[in-house]
């Protein structure tokens, strides 16, 4: 199982956005996101900072996707 790279908030925001995810609302610096076919998510945007790789399992959890499909769309 490959490593997860290290990315920021907003990029992953895109890559989910062209999965078909979409941003439902947005608190503060949290937007969530939902999916047609349900499975939603929340990424916290904060400056430029790259999200954890504790923080980034959790959100592919959420999303259904798993690392090797991750790492595949990133290319």
């Amino acid at each position: 199982m490959p490593k997860l790279p290290r990315i920021t908030a907003k990029e992953l925001l895109k890559l989910l956005g062209k999965l078909g995810f979409s941003v439902i609302r947005i608190k503060g610096s949290h937007h969530y996101l939902s999916h047609l076919d349900g499975r939603s998510s929340v990424v916290p945007i904060h400056g430029g900072e790259t999200l954890g790789v504790g923080l980034l399992s959790k959100i592919l959890r959420d999303c259904e996707i798993s690392k090797d499909e991750f790492v595949e769309l990133l290319k």
